[in-house]
């Protein structure tokens, strides 16, 4: 659970318009039929201005929104004279909801599983890159569409992350020292009573003063488990750095690289350590994707070519491969039948029962995404301005549309 990093703002797509939709915009088609036709496939994009939409040929982007992680909904936020408007937008018809007014300026930074609650904080408290600006407290606000749920004042430097399965809590990033933060650890805030507390351990006990654990690394990226109680980051470079597990036993810890799980129902979490060489190279060049049955995670790094594969089951790495070494930002993505691995502008298929290799392509321009269809006849690769569609088997391009100012492919949006 690593705060969430922003992407470039330059102004290129649709503004928010007055009545709380965005505009509707058509992306530059291609000569051949298949991109006259759209993409296939609704999907999610990070644009340049916000979240993009992307269904057919036409991009609906959004500024200052958060997506559900089913991908069926986007919680958006306008300025409305000194205070904020919010909203609901499904992704799959485009009808927004009743707006609501909230009191001040604010942005949404996290939204629970079930899509029914989104967690707020000031526009001033939102980081922009790397670690948050010093302050001693945050304001919090809980909605949904019905209205304000919470009002909090929380003690600390906090960024929401993830609410509870029961809605009754919020996982939160406390950063340490609160004026001079340097380092930061997940906690739960109680939404009834604003206390924070520590997460339990893997044996649902509590954890110990002075036994949490403190990150001063960078997390990568995180994924969702499909019955969405289960959220898993992937952290990269964390110096001399301790899990619970070994403050409480007293043992020595130099984690590298590993997958913090963090259970929403009952709120424990658990670290599962990467094997040399994850986490020595470049962070951005590890990439984390599930399987569509949540069994299995892989964790690859481009740099030195190798894939780990982890039961979700027994958090544990079972085993691990090499592929062929890439470079630049890695990205993964998986379907019943296939493990998706891109870099640069190389994509690599792999058998995820074996590991083996299966087949590789090139692509136009550098890969910014991977995504496969649901019924996994297609997968889509997001590229500079663009979102082209493949045969899995083959790599053989199926079509292609014009994105501008794409940054990454989210994944897909509601059907």
């Amino acid at each position: 659970m690593t705060a969430r990093r922003s992407i470039s703002r330059r102004t290129i797509l649709a503004v928010l318009a007055g009545s709380g939709t965005a505009a509707l915009l058509g992306c530059d088609p291609t000569p051949d039929a298949a991109s006259a036709a759209g993409i296939p496939d609704p999907l999610l994009l990070d644009v340049d201005r916000g979240i993009g939409v992307l269904r057919g040929a036409g991009c609906r982007t959004v500024p200052d929104a958060i997506a559900t992680a089913d991908g069926l909904a986007v919680y958006a936020t306008a300025v409305d004279g000194a205070d904020t408007a919010l909203w609901r937008t499904d992704t799959a018809t485009g009808r927004a909801s009743t707006q609501i007014r909230l009191p001040g300026r604010w942005l949404p930074r996290a939204v629970s599983a079930n899509g029914a609650h989104v967690a707020l904080t000031p526009v001033e408290a939102v980081v922009s890159a790397g670690r948050p600006a010093g302050r001693e407290v945050t304001p919090v606000l809980v909605a949904d569409e019905s209205g304000v749920r919470h009002r909090l004042d929380l003690r600390g430097n906090v960024v929401p992350e993830a609410f509870t399965d029961d809605l009754a809590g919020l996982f939160v990033l406390d950063w340490l020292p609160a004026r001079t933060p340097d380092r930061y650890r997940v906690r739960v805030v109680d939404l009834a009573t604003g206390t924070s507390g520590p997460l339990s351990t893997r044996a649902k006990e509590p954890v110990p003063p002075g036994a949490e654990e403190e990150m001063r690394g960078e997390g990568r990226q995180a994924v969702l488990a499909p019955d969405r109680t289960t959220l898993y980051t992937l952290y990269t470079h964390q110096p001399d750095h301790q899990h619970s597990r070994d403050l409480v036993s007293g043992r020595p810890g130099n984690a590298h690289a590993f997958v913090h799980t963090l259970n929403l129902a009952e709120r424990w979490a658990y670290c599962i350590d990467l094997p040399h060489p994850f986490g020595a190279a470049s962070a951005s060049g590890h990439a984390l994707a599930i399987s569509p049955d949540g069994g299995r995670l892989h964790v690859v790094d481009v740099a030195s070519g190798s894939v780990a594969e982890i039961s979700a089951q027994d958090l544990a790495v079972r085993r691990t491969a090499t592929l062929t070494r890439g470079a630049g930002t890695g990205y993964a993505g998986t379907s019943r039948d296939r493990l998706f691995v891109g870099a640069g502008t190389t994509v690599c298929a792999t058998d995820p029962a074996t590991l083996d290799p299966i087949t590789r392509w090139s692509v136009r321009e550098p890969v910014c995404g991977l995504v496969p269809s649901a019924d996994g006849t297609r997968v889509h690769v997001g590229q500079t301005n663009a979102v082209s569609w493949h045969d899995p088997a083959t790599g053989r391009e199926l079509g292609r549309v014009a994105v501008p100012g794409l940054v990454r492919l989210r994944g897909l949006a509601g059907g």
